[in-house]
């Protein structure tokens, strides 16, 4: 069992204890993290506390990881897009509509099953069973990179740098209607919206910081093709600031106000660029995922 100690500033005060966490260890979700809580793992002095604890700031907290639980995933022969690997971490480049860990009605065919499948006992644990390796994810139907993490030294390496947001994550993606500046930032905090629990929404009192920028890299009648370059990454941060700006993503079904006149499956979004400090080199590491098929003859198509 691994143990972090953390003493709560001021700021802090009023806070709820798993909101607070969720903030300073993000690559542990808020579900485990309230799971911790429950079973004794998270001390305030030398006292465990409930999830619902608000924070008076100046705390000393305790956090204790236990040891990872025997794993109930299957592993599954899932052809990978593998496009860099050694022995403590991976870049692959995920397909739209697979799913990156097994969750209630998706159990089978998610990244994780062929990931074990690939990599066998060589993945990290820090975040649970149902998600051995994964320090972020992305959504079924957005594509591109993410980084696998095959030890819990190079996962603890990784998350420190999504915390203190100096990953390098570019995504590429087409919004509706025309966006007249070249470029622009979005510094809006998101939350669970309040009319939409399967949303995220800008929300400035509850929401947490995200920082979106964006560029406009072609203009079309009524479309726009952009690169957004992420400091934080909320969950749906793009297609939540893009929609918050009016311009929500072609073909989301979830935040896209008018129907697409194309015949698409989810947003049209990419993660194509993702850069990284490796965590056994020191040394900057980069790689880049090609546009998919159904993307690119979009571009060639949009009038």
């Amino acid at each position: 069992m691994s143990a972090d100690q953390l003493i709560a500033d001021e700021a802090a005060a009023g806070c709820r204890l798993d909101a607070w966490l969720s903030d300073n260890f993000e690559e542990l979700s808020r579900s485990y993290l309230q799971k911790l809580i429950r079973d004794g793992n998270v001390l305030i002095g030398d006292k465990p506390v409930k999830s619902n604890y608000r924070l008076k700031g100046g705390e000393q907290i305790s956090l204790e990881l236990p040891e990872p639980e025997p794993l109930d995933v299957e592993p599954e022969p899932i052809p990978l897009d593998i496009v860099y690997e050694d022995s403590d971490l991976l870049f692959v480049n995920k397909p739209k509509g697979m799913v990156v860990h097994p969750a209630p009605g998706h159990p089978r065919g998610t990244l994780v099953n062929g990931l074990l499948y690939h990599c066998g006992t060589e993945l990290s644990g820090i975040n649970g069973v149902q998600r051995p390796g994964i320090v972020h994810r992305i959504d079924r139907d957005t594509t591109g990179l993410l980084v696998v993490c095959k030890n819990d030294f190079s996962h603890s390496h990784v998350a420190k740098q999504l915390a203190e947001h100096t990953i390098t994550r570019r995504y590429r993606a087409i919004v509706h209607g025309v966006i007249e500046e070249e470029e622009g930032t979005v510094n809006q905090p998101i939350g669970r919206s309040r009319t939409n629990r399967l949303k995220m929404a800008v929300d400035p009192v509850h929401g947490k910081q995200a920082v979106t920028h964006y560029r406009v890299l072609k203009r079309f009648s009524h479309y726009t093709y952009i690169e957004c370059r992420l400091e934080t990454g909320r969950t749906h941060q793009i297609r939540a600031h893009m929609t918050y700006l009016q311009h929500p993503l072609l073909g989301d079904p979830l935040y896209g106000a008018r129907k697409s006149p194309y015949s698409l499956e989810g947003q049209t979004l990419h993660a194509g660029v993702l850069g990284l400090i490796h965590p056994r080199t020191g040394e900057y590491l980069e790689r880049e995922a090609p546009l998919p098929e159904y993307f690119q003859k979009l571009l060639e198509i949009l009038p």
